[in-house]
Formats: structure tokens, sequence, C-alpha cells
């Protein structure tokens, strides 16, 4: 079957959100715009995320997973699933489904004339410390990055896949994702989306890694600018 959409779904330790994940995504196929199919990536999960993973997997052939030996963290899984995308077009929610997978129609409409659109979190339904870090991260980052994006942090995206395998990540690289399609020369958007209160299992980040971390990366990400290896071939035979 030709799928065009692989929907990467980062998994830690999210026993209690994966039969709602399957049965929304599985609802979203239904609608969705693109021939949609969905990559499981388990970071190292020490619950029975994973014994419930492959029994999805099992039930649905366009479920599919890898999963890590150990935890490595967002970043790295999100780059597994870039890794081993193999459609034109690449995505990715979180397990904890605070965004709407419905909200992938939202971001493909723009697609053809983009190389990644990015969610942004209409009315947060989070916390006020979680909403006030965020917001400081993103004002740091916009002015190390130059990327104009008001919420990189959130957890719905697409992008076309050569751009996203071409993306050099590193820890905490995930929050940076629009700049570095920027450095590609590419073209980014972000599309107001949908957000819920988390109802099951426990968030993985707090203050230091939503505010502290992300400051740190800001350098990482300068040197990397710095350094960067973009090129476009012309000709050859």
């Amino acid at each position: 079957m030709d799928y065009q959409f692989t929907i990467i779904v980062p998994v830690y330790n999210e026993e209690d959100n994966l039969i709602r994940v399957e049965q929304e995504l599985l609802a979203y196929m239904k609608i969705a715009s693109k021939k949609t199919k969905v990559l499981f990536v388990n970071d190292g999960s020490k619950d029975s995320s994973q014994e419930h993973i492959e029994a999805i997997a099992s039930r649905h052939p366009e479920f599919k997973y890898i999963s890590f030996k150990e935890n490595r963290g967002l970043s790295a899984a999100i780059k597994a699933g870039f890794d081993y995308a193999d459609t034109e077009l690449v995505g990715y929610i979180d397990s904890d489904l605070q965004t709407a997978p419905e909200d992938f129609n939202l971001l493909l409409e723009h697609i053809n004339d983009y190389h990644l659109v990015t969610g942004v979190r209409a009315n947060r339904k989070d916390s006020f410390v979680k909403n006030m870090s965020s917001t400081i991260a993103n004002g740091i980052r916009r002015t190390f990055t130059k990327d104009g994006m008001d919420d990189t942090g959130c957890p719905l995206k697409v992008i076309k896949t050569d751009y996203a395998k071409r993306i050099p990540m590193f820890e905490g690289l995930h929050r940076f994702l629009p700049a570095m399609i920027l450095l590609q020369n590419g073209k980014i958007i972000q599309v107001p989306v949908q957000h819920f209160p988390r109802v099951a299992g426990q968030a993985k980040f707090g203050v230091w890694n939503r505010l502290i971390g992300p400051l740190m990366d800001c350098f990482a990400y300068l040197w990397m600018k710095k350094k960067y290896i973009n090129y476009t071939v012309e000709k050859q035979n």
C-alpha cells in the first residue's frame, strides 16, 4: 500500500494512554487527507508500554514500531522516527494526546508550499508554571534563532521527509526543528491547533528541561549554525 504520511509517536512510560492513542489515530486515518501510517518509537519504557505497542501493531498493519534498548530522550526518539520513515511526509504527535490527531489535516493543507508546518497551541490547558516557563523559553529561543515561531514545543508537526532526514539532531533539538529547516533554506509556517489537558500518565518535562535546558541548547544551535554545511548540486553526470 502506498502511504504518503508517517506519524511518529514517541513513547516513554505511557501505558495508560496507548489504547486511547490507538483509537484516536485509527479515527484520524478515516478522515486523513493523506494515506497515513503510524510509527511508535518506544524510548526505553520501563512499564508495559512495549506490550501495548506490540498488541496494537498485531491488530493493525498500518501501525509499526521500533523500541530502544534504553531511554535516550525525546530528541533521539524523533530522530529515529525520521531515520526509519519511508514516506514523502513525516509528522509527530505526543502519546499524551494533548493535541488532536485530526488537526494534522490543518497542517497538511499547507505542506505543498512549505517544508515544515508546526502547530501553535491555542488556549493551552497547562499549569501556570508550565505555560510561563514555556513562554519564556520560546522568547529566548526566538531571540537566538530568529525563526519567528511562537511555540516550537508544540507536539504536532508535519515536515517533508527529505528535509527531516537532513537535520543533524542533538539532545534538545526537537525545540529547534523550524530553525533547522531554515538552515536548509526551507520555508516554515505555524498554524493554530487545539490543546487539551493531560488525562493520564505523567509529564516528562519540568522547569529545568523546559527553561534552563533550552537556554543552554541555544548556544549549541548558534555553534551549529556557524558550522552548518548546506549545498545544492547544479549538475551531475
